[in-house]
Parts: structure tokens; C-alpha cells; sequence
């Protein structure tokens, strides 16, 4: 019985000893300089897209309703907070919105998500929608 316990334990210390699975690697973030934002345009009330570079969309994703009633002609002022002009994460970036005709008040936007699309994405964009 003694071999048969040493067999089980020599096994039980292999698979303990095993290297554990990679663990996923986090995706690379996905940074652009506001000087870099060419254009864009308002897809709902929590949507804005941007085009960015000339061959890169964004989808800005808001948490409060600050797109309602502005259209892509409308102004909408994009800043970086940080200063260094990158924007690598929701709080990076400062949306301002304002209705025209409506008195110049601006309304900020509280920004959820900021995602690059593929390109498969970008292409599937109604042409009303796209930057």
C-alpha cells in the first residue's frame, strides 16, 4: 500500500507543481491627442464618434444625456484635462455640448467609455452617423 500512497502524492506534487495558465494579457490601451480629432458626430443622446487621425473612429459614451437635441452641426468643444493633450481614459477628456440657438449655455458631459472601433465596426456605421 505504501508504493500506491507514494504514486498518489508523487502525482498530487506534479500537478501542483505545474505552471499555472497565463493569465490574459490586458488589452494595449488605445491613446490619441485631441489635435488628432478631425471631425465628429452625435449618434444618440449618449453617443458622440470621432474621427481621429483620418482612418480611426472612437465611441464616446456618455452617462448622462448631455447629447440630447444637438446635432452633429452643433458646437461641441473637446478638451484634454490633463493638460498633456492625450486621451487614454474616460477622465482624460472634457465633452462640452451646446445647443444652438440655445442662449450659449454648454452642457458637460459625464463620459462613461471611450472605445476605438475595428474597422469592421466604423464601415458597419449608418452614413448619417459616421465622422
Amino acid at each position: 500500500m505504501k508504493p500506491a500512497v507514494m504514486l498518489i502524492s508523487a502525482a498530487a506534487l506534479a500537478v501542483a507543481a505545474a505552471p499555472a495558465p497565463a493569465a490574459p494579457k490586458a488589452a494595449a490601451k488605445q491613446c490619441f491627442r485631441t489635435q488628432d480629432i478631425g471631425g465628429h458626430t452625435v449618434g444618440d443622446s449618449h453617443t458622440l464618434y470621432l474621427s481621429v487621425g483620418g482612418k480611426s473612429v472612437y465611441r464616446v459614451t456618455m452617462r448622462n444625456v448631455c447629447l440630447g437635441g444637438i446635432s452633429s452641426s452643433d458646437p461641441i468643444e473637446l478638451t484634454a484635462r490633463a493638460g498633456s493633450g492625450s486621451i487614454c481614459e474616460p477622465d482624460d477628456l472634457d465633452v462640452r455640448a451646446t445647443l444652438a440657438g440655445g442662449g450659449g449655455l454648454s452642457t458637460r458631459c459625464l463620459i462613461d467609455d471611450i472605445s476605438k472601433l475595428t474597422p469592421a465596426e466604423a464601415a458597419a456605421l449608418p452614413n448619417g452617423v459616421k465622422p
